[in-house]
């Protein structure tokens, strides 16, 4: 992270402990352990991610991994250290997060293979960036294609959408910077590490996201992978994961970028495409986008109205009200705007007397209630 003078700050996870938190961060570095495999062995040793990770090999054959699979998963094991890869993010002030945390995007915590960690540098803002919008295309951009982008990148942010890309020279870069410019959030996905900055070309523009407090460098993958092919199909499901949907404003037949359209297709996310000259090199996987189904759009509006990203400083607010686990959803239910004393709450919702206490400190924090008395509680709003 040395590229950055000013790194994020450092969390460490909400739902888990500092011994927890390693083996989580240490499964990411074992190759052929994935989001699908990694459940299965939390769920066969019911969450106990130590015990999964110090399994012998007739334990890990019980939990359902193949002979390949456990042969590599012990081989790597064996030259890992969890606490000492935890104490160099914490050092370089990685922010990690779970797929356990609440801090996690919520869109992305939908999808089937969504990443189980991921490693972030600048900032977060959950509610804020449930209101986000991918834009992907050719690294090659014309002058129509720069155009357009910038149109639709620049309206966007102007309208509290936040811009999603994977820091690719072209339309990925210049949708970034556009949004940055308006004064907007957008958050790049990287197929790299985040001490691996691909292209090197954009540090520059890598570094202002994280510096400018108006965005995140987001990705699954742990320090010093460099950015393998292989990669890069995975990065373009996570900015469909996070996005309410996909734009394309510029492709040739064969580009990433529809591998990130046919993502969002699988993740029930729109696809909207800018229709292009029919002789230009990349009006051909745009066109064949609009000809399959995706909604053709020639102004942002027509992302908006699709999308309902109308008013979002008030749908934000709304969202702030809503409980976030089963805890919070007991308990709001019972408040109103007449006060009402926590030996009261504990006693109606018959939760422990420390969940209550915690859950309420919670709510409060978040403003969805407030605390008139001591121990009197009433709805914020």
């Amino acid at each position: 992270m040395e590229v950055f003078d000013e790194p994020s700050s450092y969390y460490p996870s909400e739902s888990l402990s500092l011994d927890e938190l390693a083996y989580w961060v240490a499964f990411t570095r074992i190759l052929g352990i994935g989001p699908v495999r990694f459940k299965m062995l939390l769920d066969y040793f019911h969450d106990d991610v130590a015990a999964a990770w110090n399994a012998n090999w007739k334990e890990l054959a019980q939990a359902g991994l193949d002979q390949s699979i456990i042969d590599s998963f012990i081989r790597q094991r064996a030259s890992s250290n969890p606490q000492r890869e935890l104490e160099k993010l914490e050092r370089l002030r990685v922010q990690v997060i779970t797929i356990r945390d609440n801090a996690y995007p919520s869109l992305l915590k939908e999808i089937s293979n969504a990443p189980t960690v991921l490693y972030v540098a600048g900032t977060l803002k959950k509610e804020e960036d449930s209101f986000a919008l991918g834009i992907v295309g050719t690294r090659k951009v014309s002058a129509y294609g720069r155009q357009v982008t910038e149109q639709f990148a620049r309206g966007l942010a102007q309208g509290n959408v936040t811009v999603v890309s994977g820091l690719a020279h072209g339309i990925d870069a210049i949708a970034h910077t556009t949004a940055l410019d308006a004064g907007g959030r957008t958050i790049a996905v990287m197929a790299s590490g985040l001490d691996i900055i691909y292209p090197s070309e954009n540090t520059g523009l890598a570094r202002r996201i994280v510096e400018s407090g108006q965005g995140a460098l987001l990705t699954e993958f742990p320090l010093g992978v460099k950015p393998d092919s292989k990669n890069f199909p995975a990065r373009n499901r996570i900015i469909s994961g996070l996005s309410q949907g996909i734009l394309v404003t510029e492709a040739p037949k064969q580009s990433g970028a529809l591998i990130t359209a046919n993502f969002a297709l699988e993740h029930g996310r729109e696809v909207f495409a800018v229709p292009n000259g029919i002789y230009a090199m990349g009006s051909v996987g745009v066109n064949k986008l609009i000809q399959d189904g995706a909604h053709l759009v020639t102004d942002v509006q027509d992302i908006l109205m699709s999308l309902n990203l109308f008013m979002i400083p008030e749908q934000i607010e709304m969202q702030v009200a809503l409980p976030d686990n089963e805890e919070e959803g007991a308990l709001l239910p019972l408040l109103s705007h007449d006060p009402l004393h926590i030996d009261e709450i504990i006693r109606i919702s018959e939760l422990p007397t420390m969940t209550v206490t915690s859950t309420l400190m919670m709510m409060e924090m978040k403003g969805m209630i407030k605390q008139i008395s001591p121990m009197q509680y009433i709805l914020a709003r």
